[in-house]
């Protein structure tokens, strides 16, 4: 193995508690050549503290501070601290697994440039249990990670956790870096993966423990209250995926599908609307017909949209699509 060295961008706002588990995990790991970037994001507790007296004892740890507060221009700032030529992003609550950078580097060394190496994560709390549905997140993500199904995934929900990734400097360039202040950020990074064309290498372990606590930015920020992100996938669904030239099939006649259908409208798209809900069969919705989803196979070469919850769904779902044959995988995509 090479002695490439990775760079961990870290922001730190306020997370004292839990800073120094964080930072042992990092310095625990058994792949030497490492750089941790860490960045003060107008911390009011200890942390800027706990933060010098890493950097005091390992040089491979350096600290700074943040210009504009908030994730996107803290993790901008670290970035443009960064010397390694692979690139990592770390949260200061979470724990690596001692092994985590060694998996990922060695794996990234067999694939190379191009490539985004990712894997799986475990979430853990410090008392109770981690909530229902970060567990079934989690299982879904690991799934993904081992099948290597991200971007076939994408539009369902995040496919690579923010922390879980390793790849070139260039590639991370070419994808826009951390440039965008779009959140959810993770999100909208794995979009701009696919966007710039950057395989994903997906990798059956577990790489990284995410602390699930009731004041994380995902539970707290507005940016998070509509957890679907229907505007975020919309955008990029219409320019990487949509081709005009194709009738749109919207599944789904629930809450999901009501407002994807509104946005779908507002966008100026022509759209089939399907289900299998005898009481909406028929009936006139936002002034589009409802129908049955068994005339799909009668459509000309459809893009098929899906926005219904239940995994048992989504499983039949799939397996009608694919029993058809009308609809190869490439152009259906789950949305919610």
């Amino acid at each position: 193995m090479n002695n490439l060295l990775v760079s961990i961008i870290m922001a730190v706002r306020d997370t004292e508690p839990y800073l120094p588990e964080c930072m042992d995990s990092i310095l625990s790991q058994s792949y030497p050549h490492w750089e941790l970037i860490a960045v003060n994001d107008h911390s009011t507790d200890w942390s800027p503290d706990i933060l010098q007296s890493y950097a005091s004892r390992d040089e491979r740890i350096r600290v700074f501070h943040s210009d504009r507060p908030r994730l996107i221009p803290t993790l901008q700032t670290g970035y443009r601290q960064s010397r390694g030529v692979l690139i990592n992003r770390m949260d200061s609550d979470d724990r690596m697994p001692d092994y985590k950078l060694q998996v990922l580097v060695k794996e990234w060394e067999k694939c190379g440039k191009g490539t985004v190496v990712a894997g799986g994560t475990e979430h853990f709390v410090e008392e109770g249990e981690v909530g229902d549905g970060f567990v079934r997140y989690e299982r879904w993500l690991n799934e993904v990670a081992a099948e290597g199904r991200h971007y076939e995934e994408i539009y369902q929900e995040c496919v690579i956790p923010s922390h879980s990734w390793i790849l070139h400097r260039d590639d991370f360039d070419k994808a826009g870096a951390f440039d965008p202040e779009v959140y959810p950020e993770d999100y909208d990074l794995c979009f701009r993966f696919y966007r710039a064309g950057l395989k994903i290498a997906g990798l059956d372990r577990i790489l990284h423990f995410w602390r699930d606590r009731s004041d994380r930015i995902s539970r707290t920020w507005k940016e998070y209250e509509d957890n679907r992100y229907f505007d975020l996938k919309l955008r990029y669904f219409y320019e990487l995926d949509r081709d005009h030239s194709r009738p749109l099939v919207l599944w789904g006649a629930g809450k999901n599908g009501k407002d994807m259908a509104r946005l779908l409208q507002a966008a100026g798209d022509q759209f089939h609307w399907v289900c299998d809900n005898e009481r909406k069969i028929g009936k006139d919705i936002y002034d589009v017909r409802m129908k049955h989803f068994n005339v799909i196979p009668e459509l000309d070469n459809p893009q098929v949209m899906i926005v219904v919850t239940s995994p048992e769904a989504k499983i039949s779902i799939r397996g009608l699509l694919t029993s058809w044959g009308k609809v190869p995988v490439s152009d259906f995509w789950f949305f919610a």
